[in-house]
């Protein structure tokens, strides 16, 4: 892959739904975060310990916030088994992903897209091959991430939930670190400490957790906390 960026498949990516304000500051919490932990933090592999935890929304919304920032920004769908990028946040065909790459069927340029979100570029998954876990750990894998490096400010790649399959601790053997999202009152301390082993025993540094699925009404103890907290800084219209 040339170290430049051309564009090539193009998609619009659409929105699931509108976010409200404290949404919208979490992803910016979160990004502010992710730039705090070090300029050497470039390439970031997300994971969660089941499926429905998600972590691919919160791949794509912090890959915006990102690319909102200024900078340029790849969000890269290593789902190979079930993705659901392709069907979520995009309209139009993409006819090659990450797959025809991994597979020696295509170069990188034909399979990432161009989108209608200004320094935002996606690799969606492709066509689910019959050996994901060799593709991931190929060297056409390997060789993808430190091209990206000398292209990208960051590069977000959404990788299958680790406490499923093994993908993710195989991805992240290249990455420079690991956010782990959770489901909050769906996932048990042990289930979520299996899962942190499993990243140390690959070697991949830990970046921290995303708490998900928070019930923020304001009968329960986040609404009660973020309400005091909002009001406190924004004012009493802090949900508009």
């Amino acid at each position: 892959m040339e170290n430049k960026i051309e564009k090539q498949q193009s998609v619009v990516l659409k929105e699931d739904h509108e976010m409200d304000f404290r949404t919208k500051e979490a992803y910016k919490t979160l990004r502010a975060n992710l730039e705090f932990a070090g300029d050497d933090i470039k390439v970031i592999a997300v994971t969660s310990c089941t499926p429905n935890e998600g972590k691919s929304s919160i791949s794509m919304n912090l890959a915006k916030a990102i690319a909102e920032s200024g900078k340029k920004v790849i969000l890269i769908d290593a789902d190979l088994r079930k993705s659901v990028l392709v069907g979520r946040y995009k309209t139009g065909a993409v006819k090659y992903g990450l797959t025809h790459y991994l597979s020696g069927q295509k170069t990188f340029n034909e399979v990432y897209c161009n989108t209608n979100i200004k320094n935002l570029y996606v690799a969606f998954s492709g066509p689910v091959p019959p050996n994901p876990s060799e593709l991931l750990g190929g060297k056409y894998f390997d060789s993808m991430i430190k091209s990206l490096r000398s292209v990208f400010d960051y590069v977000i790649i959404d990788t299958p939930p680790l406490g499923s399959v093994i993908d993710s601790a195989i991805v992240s053997k290249q990455c420079d670190g690991s956010v782990i999202v959770i489901a909050s009152n769906e996932i048990s301390y042990k289930f979520a400490q299996k899962v942190k082993e499993q990243l140390e025993v690959a070697e991949c540094r830990i970046l921290g957790c995303v708490l998900n699925k928070v019930n923020i009404s304001q009968k329960s103890y986040y609404g009660k906390y973020y309400g005091k907290y909002y009001g406190k800084y924004y004012g009493n219209d802090y949900e508009k």
